[in-house]
Order: C-alpha cells, then sequence, then structure tokens
C-alpha cells in the first residue's frame, strides 16, 4: 500500500489500486540517452502468446504486432517459407480459431486482416463531440511539463523541485491556461480541487467514470500508452528504485494525471456520456485473439522456421585442435563482432576467438576521470558488486572537473534565452569554421582512452582468485592459453547522434566495454591472482599476457590498451595489431553491402559526419543466439544476425555456466531482439520516430517537433533503409549445444525465463555435435530425434 493511505481500504478500493499497480508494470522502462540499452517493449505482456498481446495492442493503439501480410506472401513465393514451415507453425498454433490446413492458410494470404476497434478514451470521444483535438492538446501540455520536472539537468531550472509527480503537476497544472483557452472552462480550478494523493484521484475518477472492475486493466493500460515514453520513463525511476530496494509510484502518478484530464472532459462535455457507456462495458471485455491475429502469428512463425533451418544449416561438426592457438580473442557477444571475429580468424589457422558477455563477468560501477558520478557497467538485470576509479594523480582529477564545469558552463550560456543572441553575434562567424569542418567530416570522431581503471576498494586475494577462475570457466578457457590472449570489448564513435549509448555495450549498461576489459586484463595479469588459479589447479603459461582491447563498431578498428606489456611479447603484439588491421579492412567492406550510399572507405567517415542518421546498423538483424563450441560455427557467414557465446557443456559438470546463460545473456539478447521487432513492426507505439525531426529533451530522450509525448525505442532510420526494413522482425531463436535434461531443470527454476519460450516470445532448440537434436515446446516437452541426449 502507498505511504500516501494509513487507513485499511475496503476491498473494491484496493482491487482498483492493484490494478493500477498491474497496468503499471505493464509499462516498459525506457533508460535515458546516457545509458540506453534495450528493452524488451512487451515486459509486462509475457504471460501472453503474440496472437493475444496483438489482438490487446489493436485495441489499444489500433497498430498489430505483426508485419503485412505481403511481406510473409513474397518470402512463400521467393521459396524462402516452405510448405513444410506453414505445415509445422500451423500444427503447434494452440488457437481453435487456426485454419483447417495449409491450403487455408494459404488462401488467407490475399485478404486484407479485419481491422479492430480502437477503444476510445474519454478525450477522444470529447475530441468527436466537441471538434477540439483534446488528446493532442493533452500530449502537448503533459509534455511540455515532464520535460522540466524529469529534467536531468539540460534545462536551466525545473519546475517544482522536490516534489512528487503528481504533486507538482497540480500546482504547474492551476496556472496553466491552455486548457481554458482551448475551451475547458474551470480546468485550473478542477485541477486545485482534485485530491491531494494520486491513489485518492484514481479512486475518484473510476468512481466518475462509472467503470467497472474488470474495465480497469484495459483502460490503465490505455492512458499510460497515451502518455507514450513519459510512462516508459517513469517506469525507469522505478526500475531504479527497486534495484535499491525502495519502491516508487512515479508511474501511478502519472495515471492520476491522465484521469484528471478524464474527468474534466467528461463532465464538460456531457454529450459523450451515451458513447462512453459503451466504451467502458468494451473495455470489460477479455482480450480474444481473432482468426486473422491467428492467422498472423501462424505466418510469423512460419518466417521463423524458415531462418531456423537457414541458421542450422550453417552449423556442422568440426574436429577440435588441441594445439596451442598462436593468438585467442575474446569478444563481446553482439552480433556485430561476429563479422569482425570471422574476419579475423581468416588471417591464420592459428587465431581462436571466443564469445562472451561484453561486460567481462565484472559487475562493476566505475567513476570515469574527472567526475564525481559512478557509471553502471553492466547488464541492467544486475547489481553492481565492485567499484572501480581511474589510476590518475589528483590535480590532474581537479584540473578535468574544473575543465568540465567551464565546458557546462559555456554550454549553458550558449543555449540561455537571452545570451544565446549575443554568442551568435559574437561567435557566429568563427563556429561557423566549426560547422563547416563537421559537415566536412574533417573533425576527428573517435574514443578517448580512459585512464587505467582499478578497483577500489582493492579485490583480496580470495576476491580475485574466485572471480578469475568463475570468468575463465563461463568464458570456457582454462586448459589451452596462447601467449597473447586479446579481451575486446566494443563501444561505436559518432557525432550528433542522441541515442549514441545505445551502440555501445548492452552488457555494459550502456557503456564501452573498455573498462571492463582493462579490469580484467590486470586481475588476469596479476601474478597474485595466478599463484592462487595455480594452487587450484589451473595453470596459466608464464608467457601468457592477456591485453584489453576496443572494437569500435562503427569503423572496425580495434585499439589495443597496451598496459604494461612486457618487452617480450612486442612481436606477438604487432602481429596481432597487423592481423587486427587487415580483419578490420574486411569487415569494412562486408558491412559496405548493408549500408546505403557506403564504400569500405568511406563508413569511418560515417562516424564523424553529424548529419549522417545511419553511422552502422547497429544490432540490426539479430536473429539467433547460439551457445556452443566455436568449432561448430568457425567458417560459417552467419552474416553479422547471431549472438555468439562459447560454450562447451562437457566441461559444464554442474551446468551452472548454462544456467548463467540462460538467465543472463540470452535474456539481454531477447530485450534487444524484442525491441528491434516491436520499434519494426508497431513503430508508432514502440518506436522512437523520425531522427530528422527529433529533439532532445532533458537529457532523457527524444520528442519529435516542437513538442509532445517521448519516443521510447529505435529510431525509424536503426531499421529501415529508406525503401524497406533493414531489420527482419523476427523473434530470437536460441540453440545451445546441452543436454535437454540440464535444460529443462534449469527453466523450472525459472519460471520468468521459461515464459519467454513458452509463450513463443523465444524459440529454443538443442543442439548435439553442432546438429539440431530436439526442439523446445510449451510445459518442459521437447521434439526430439532418436538420439537425442535426455540425461545430463
Amino acid at each position: 500500500m502507498s505511504p500516501h493511505l494509513v487507513h485499511p481500504l475496503p476491498d473494491k478500493a484496493m482491487k482498483i489500486l492493484e490494478a493500477a499497480s498491474a497496468a503499471a508494470r505493464q509499462v516498459p522502462p525506457a533508460f535515458p540517452l546516457d545509458a540506453t540499452v534495450a528493452v524488451n517493449p512487451f515486459l509486462g505482456h509475457t504471460g501472453d502468446d503474440l496472437a493475444t498481446a496483438s489482438a490487446r495492442l489493436q485495441r489499444l493503439a489500433g497498430t498489430a504486432l505483426i508485419r503485412q501480410r505481403s511481406d510473409f506472401a513474397m518470402k512463400i513465393r521467393s521459396g524462402e517459407i516452405t510448405a513444410d514451415d506453414l505445415a509445422a507453425a500451423l500444427a503447434e498454433c494452440p488457437h481453435r480459431q487456426k485454419p483447417a490446413d495449409v491450403a487455408h492458410l494459404m488462401a488467407a494470404l490475399d485478404q486484407a486482416p479485419a481491422k479492430a476497434d480502437v477503444l476510445p478514451t474519454v478525450a477522444d470521444l470529447a475530441a468527436r463531440a466537441s471538434g477540439t483535438d483534446w488528446p493532442m492538446l493533452i500530449r502537448k501540455s503533459l509534455g511540455l511539463w515532464a520535460a522540466g520536472h524529469f529534467d536531468r539537468g539540460q534545462a536551466l531550472w525545473s519546475p517544482t523541485p522536490g516534489k512528487s509527480t503528481y504533486a507538482a503537476w497540480r500546482e504547474w497544472a492551476t496556472h496553466d491556461l491552455s486548457p481554458e483557452i482551448a475551451g475547458l472552462r474551470g480546468f485550473c480550478t478542477h485541477v486545485a480541487a482534485a485530491p491531494d494523493t494520486p491513489e485518492r484521484m484514481i479512486l475518484r475518477a473510476v468512481e466518475t467514470l462509472g467503470l467497472d472492475a474488470e474495465a480497469l486493466p484495459l483502460f490503465f493500460h490505455r492512458l499510460l500508452l497515451d502518455v507514450g515514453g513519459w510512462a516508459q520513463h517513469a517506469r525507469y525511476v522505478m526500475w531504479q528504485a527497486e534495484m535499491r530496494g525502495e519502491t516508487d509510484h512515479t508511474v501511478t502518478d502519472l495515471l492520476a494525471i491522465r484521469l484528471v484530464w478524464e474527468e474534466a472532459l467528461f463532465r464538460h462535455v456531457p454529450a459523450l456520456h451515451a458513447d462512453w457507456g459503451e466504451a467502458a462495458d468494451a473495455y470489460a471485455l477479455p482480450v480474444v485473439p481473432s482468426g486473422d491475429d491467428v492467422i498472423d502469428a501462424i505466418l510469423q512463425d512460419a518466417a521463423e522456421r524458415s531462418q531456423q533451418r537457414q541458421t542450422a544449416a550453417l552449423l556442422m561438426p568440426r574436429q577440435t585442435q588441441d594445439n596451442r592457438p598462436l593468438l585467442q580473442a575474446a569478444f563481446c557477444i553482439d552480433v556485430r563482432s561476429e563479422i569482425l571475429r570471422r574476419a579475423l580468424e581468416a588471417q591464420s589457422p592459428g587465431i581462436e576467438t571466443i564469445g562472451f558477455a561484453g561486460f567481462f563477468g565484472l559487475p562493476v560501477a566505475h567513476r570515469p576521470h574527472g567526475s564525481v558520478e559512478r557509471r553502471q557497467h553492466l547488464p541492467v538485470l544486475l547489481k553492481a558488486r565492485f567499484n572501480a576509479v581511474p589510476t590518475s594523480d589528483p590535480l590532474a582529477e581537479e584540473q578535468t572537473r574544473i575543465t568540465a564545469r567551464a565546458h557546462r558552463a559555456w554550454h549553458r550560456f550558449r543555449q540561455a534565452a537571452v545570451s544565446s543572441f549575443a554568442f551568435v553575434e559574437s561567435a557566429g562567424p568563427f563556429y561557423g569554421l566549426k560547422l563547416v569542418r563537421d559537415a566536412l567530416g574533417l573533425s576527428p570522431v573517435a574514443h578517448k582512452a580512459e585512464a587505467m581503471p582499478r578497483f577500489e576498494p582493492p579485490l583480496s586475494p580470495a576476491d580475485k582468485l574466485a572471480n578469475a577462475k568463475a570468468i575463465l570457466k563461463a568464458m570456457g578457457m582454462g586448459k589451452v592459453f596462447a601467449r597473447l590472449v586479446l579481451l575486446v570489448g566494443h563501444g561505436a564513435a559518432m557525432t550528433n547522434n542522441p541515442h549514441h549509448s545505445a551502440y555501445h555495450c548492452g552488457a555494459c549498461g550502456g557503456e564501452t566495454g573498455e573498462v571492463s576489459a582493462r579490469l580484467l586484463a590486470a586481475l588476469l595479469n596479476d601474478p597474485e591472482t595466478r599463484s592462487g588459479l595455480a594452487a587450484d589447479g589451473m595453470h596459466i603459461p608464464e608467457d601468457t599476457f592477456f591485453v584489453a582491447g576496443l572494437h569500435d563498431t562503427t569503423t572496425d578498428r580495434v585499439t589495443l590498451f597496451e598496459d604494461a606489456a612486457p618487452a617480450a611479447h612486442g612481436f606477438d603484439l604487432d602481429q596481432a595489431k597487423e592481423w587486427l588491421q587487415r580483419a578490420g579492412d574486411l569487415a569494412r567492406q562486408e558491412r559496405a553491402q548493408r549500408l546505403p550510399r557506403a564504400r569500405a572507405k568511406s563508413i569511418a567517415g560515417r562516424a564523424a559526419n553529424w548529419a549522417e542518421v545511419r553511422p552502422e546498423w547497429g544490432l540490426a538483424g539479430c536473429s539467433a543466439f547460439i551457445a556452443a563450441p566455436r568449432a561448430i560455427t568457425v567458417g560459417s557467414n552467419l552474416k553479422g544476425r547471431a549472438f555468439l557465446h562459447s560454450y562447451d557443456w562437457q566441461a559444464d559438470a554442474d551446468f551452472a555456466t548454462l544456467e548463467l546463460i540462460l538467465t543472463a545473456p540470452v535474456v539481454v539478447a531477447s530485450w534487444i531482439s524484442l525491441q528491434y521487432y516491436g520499434s519494426s513492426v508497431a513503430p508508432a507505439v514502440y518506436g522512437g520516430g523520425n531522427k530528422l525531426i527529433h529533439n532532445v529533451v532533458g537529457g532523457i530522450g527524444v520528442i519529435e517537433g516542437n513538442g509532445g509525448v517521448l519516443r521510447p525505442g529505435l529510431p525509424w532510420q536503426a531499421v529501415h533503409d529508406g525503401e524497406k526494413l533493414i531489420h527482419d522482425p523476427l523473434r530470437l531463436t536460441v540453440f545451445i549445444e546441452a543436454p535437454v535434461g540440464a535444460i529443462s531443470r534449469i527453466l523450472s527454476r525459472h519460471d520468468q525465463v521459461r515464459e519467454l519460450f513458452d509463450k513463443g516470445w523465444l524459440h529454443l532448440v538443442a543442439l548435439e555435435q553442432g546438429q539440431v537434436a530436439a526442439r523446445y515446446r510449451p510445459g518442459l516437452r521437447w521434439d526430439r530425434s532418436d538420439d537425442v541426449q535426455e540425461a545430463a
């Protein structure tokens, strides 16, 4: 119960507030621009299957969650989707409304699905009755206030700082005359007389609108969708509070604010009451997918089976070599790394690459040089266990902070309402030179290396040993080590891109992987760590040296951080740099074929071009997650579409590493896949809009134009090349080489992960010796081959 309510509530009131709380959890969090990470937009709906979720979104926003049938028809005509794919998808569909056979399914391809009626809000009905676009006015008014209230340092001042969201809005709205000017007379008085807590406001509005308990889940969800990205930012605030073990009610505050408008318009426009009665009844009806929804879901499943076949055809058993590699390089599992890994391995048969989550198993909060703020370098699902600080001189730290303060003051001077005119008058001609340099791509854009990070406080010998051993085991290392082992994180150099951090490492919380890689390299080079590992039975050769690196995914250049590299490894490092340079050339040639107007030689320039809306494709195209020995994929061209996690189940006696993979990297990859999916098939609801008209708001996110709701998700230019979707919206298929018994036992212990597979948000395929051995079905069941392994 909220702290605003100290007296016990009757059952009806309690159910209303529980419905409001449940609606808040149906909203996915939207992380701020400086730490953007992909989020599953269907986070609160994974208990439904795709057909049901699509039916719900059509009722609430008029948008389906599945692409147009013409896209599937094209794939069928080309032979990409086969009759067997359609038959298998039809057979596994659990809905009774499905077509009788494949012939009926094919016939539906030429029929346009019937459009569902969108459930209206009171504001929608008031607009129809009065001719005033109240939904648009609400979005603009709310957006104007929210931009200041949630500001993270962009604005020069914030209205009513320190107050709760609902209280701050009430104080502001009592002085906002725009609703009155638009014709909603008495709105300021209505706000002033509203209940003093959001809970009481929600209870009163439900009574005023005459809503039954059955109508509340859909109605509350509808209102929060109407608020757009502001509700998602509020959900992020709740997410952060819960990670700290606290509570937060910002989302329900926004719901209460939106209900103030609903109640005011309900009283102001009596002509809508009859229509509202019908709408309230419709909100109470259960969400049931139509026959069209089921057909579209079957077609989607068939498309995913087609992709699974294509991926499985590239997997094959290969002989592993026990010879000592000339070079080992561990990369993030990010799909962009697959291209560079393949190119690097092509340089010599003695090169071995490894896939592992880009934070390298170190849940670290790092304070950058010259800053007092700690940045989270770990998946957002985890909590930081270690702190890291730069190894730098205190005087240099202070000077950097002074410079940063001066930079912020100069930035504020340029933006201030009065001084901005003086800035243009005095500095405009000189600043024009900078704009010309930027326009011509002459201003260098590159990652600025951090000062060498270190743990603070230092790790104890026991912590060093425990973490080093666990990380090496999870990476599949421990038997054979090259003389030189690279630990390569990734980041993306680009300019003038509000969503810059979205191109960095998702496993590092939207930061680059540099800090994590350098910390791990130092840990594994530490003599105390080596001694502890040797005493524990894990021997790293004395001549093995770990070097951290950073893969710039925009330019495919790799920077190596030769922190205290011994002279004896000079040749190894020079050889590695040459291999990496040649691999980068190959990777750029491959990526240039997908990027609009790109040539291999011009790709690096896209990072410096402030007018480039597609500096790279990020993770567009992701469709598979493969956890298996690299031997089964090495040499296969997976086209930058697969997350590659190295895993050998035979070296995982207790299956602890398998459990870690299923509950962390797989979940993070599913968030990425589903965000790209949602931004592609339902861009109006889950997409970030058009980059060309973006304006940054409060350091939080972007809006289109000069006002309105925050736009979450990926910009349209991140998934579309101007003519067609560059991201093929497919739900991720997880291929794991492990016994099905072990996989099932892990899923039985993790209901939320199992739900992703049971409801079809992810597919799961078990491999044996690089070949498909079994397919997961809901309820911990498997369709398996005769020789599939049953036990672990």
